[in-house]
């Protein structure tokens, strides 16, 4: 975004492709709902595991799926290693020795979950709704409010439509826990 030729359009063009990525998703999740012919009651949280391992067309997605993963894993522990070594150490490579302990307590945290708790829909459920509340909700009202009082043009009424934004965040949050 940051090096586009009309640097004026990054809001349009970042709304526009949140737009279409919740419309193919919501998209995709209907038509799979309404056309699913089983019960509704036993569709699987891994979309994959509602069709048979024989399937050709399954045993593709899950091919590409195993392609997302092994290409993505590295890119998620780079930025990751980036973040944790710059914060503790100063320097994003600090040396062989370190990179390997961060990147074995990952893995190991990654395989823990995969082995002891498999169920990823609830994972997701949790990790997402607190990620919505803190990256969704929160900040961007915090951010906003800051600037806000940095130009002496906080109003109580704008305070209080962040609030309420801040608070469907919480509510969302803490449903997570009581709907189980």
């Amino acid at each position: 975004m940051r090096n586009q030729v009309n640097p004026k359009n990054n809001k349009r063009d970042l709304t526009i492709a949140y737009i279409l990525v919740a419309v193919t998703y919501t998209f995709v999740g209907v038509v799979f709902y309404i056309t699913f012919p089983s019960s509704k009651n036993c569709i699987e949280d891994n979309l994959l595991k509602n069709f048979p391992h024989d399937d050709v067309l399954s045993f593709a997605a899950r091919l590409f799926l195993l392609f997302q993963m092994v290409s993505l894993f590295p890119l998620l522990m780079y930025i990751m290693r980036v973040q944790v070594m710059h914060q503790f150490f100063g320097e994003i490579y600090p040396s062989f020795k370190h990179v390997v302990v961060l990147n074995a307590i990952l893995v190991s945290i990654a395989i823990a979950f995969a082995v002891f708790f498999p169920s990823i829909g609830t994972i997701i459920r949790f990790s997402g709704s607190f990620c919505g509340l803190a990256y969704v909700f929160t900040l961007p009202s915090l951010v906003y409010l800051l600037r806000l009082k940095e130009k002496n043009a906080l109003k109580s009424y704008i305070i209080g439509v962040h609030a309420v934004v801040m608070a469907i965040g919480l509510a969302n949050f803490i449903a997570q826990f009581l709907l189980l």
